[in-house]
């Protein structure tokens, strides 16, 4: 692990005597954070009809972002950092692979496919903030390093992108018109 990646690890934990009042917010953040991002997709959608094809292929992607994420993590297999022994574990957690974050994929993908929708960018402006907030809790109870959420958030900003590009992509026109595209930014 590089010195800079254990260093920012040190940094953002909270050792072995932890604020009991910011330990039960990122516990809370660690654990609820990514519930609180999916109850956002779904006002998204109850709010904007005409954005819910849109949705539903961003709840597809995550679906994906999450499979790829735990396929990248399994080759890699970086270990956690406190099956490590480089901080303590502060909320219950399997000893898989960490690297990417997968919950940092999944939120950051949401995050960056909603903002780049015009009706959908304030409930991308949520999810983007709870995904930075579910990172740095992830970090703090131990789970991860901030490598591991930085590769998630590089992971799911790409396949967001492509989500972006395959949804503009033009489809087949219907008779007597020109192309059409996959919707409105």
């Amino acid at each position: 692990m590089n010195a800079l990646n254990l260093t920012l690890l040190h940094a953002l934990s909270p050792g072995s005597s932890p604020s009991p009042t910011l330990l039960f917010v990122a516990r809370l953040l660690a654990l609820w954070g990514a519930w609180a991002c999916a109850a956002a997709i779904g006002w998204a959608a109850w709010q904007r009809r005409a954005d819910t094809l849109y949705l539903l292929a961003v709840a597809a992607g995550a679906a994906l972002a999450s499979v790829l994420s735990h396929a990248i993590a399994a080759r890699l297999d970086i270990p956690r950092p406190f099956v490590a022994g480089w901080v303590p574990a502060y909320i219950a957690h399997g000893s898989s692979p960490s690297l990417p974050s997968t919950h940092a994929t999944v939120m950051f993908f949401v995050a960056v496919a909603l903002l780049m929708r015009a009706g959908l960018r304030r409930t991308g402006i949520i999810a983007l903030a709870l995904a930075c907030m579910v990172g740095w809790a992830r970090i703090y109870v131990g789970v991860h390093t901030p490598l591991d959420i930085a590769a998630g958030l590089a992971l799911g900003t790409v396949m967001a992108a492509v989500l972006g590009l395959l949804w503009r992509r033009p489809r087949r026109p219907t008779a007597g018109t020109g192309p059409v595209y996959g919707g409105t930014p």
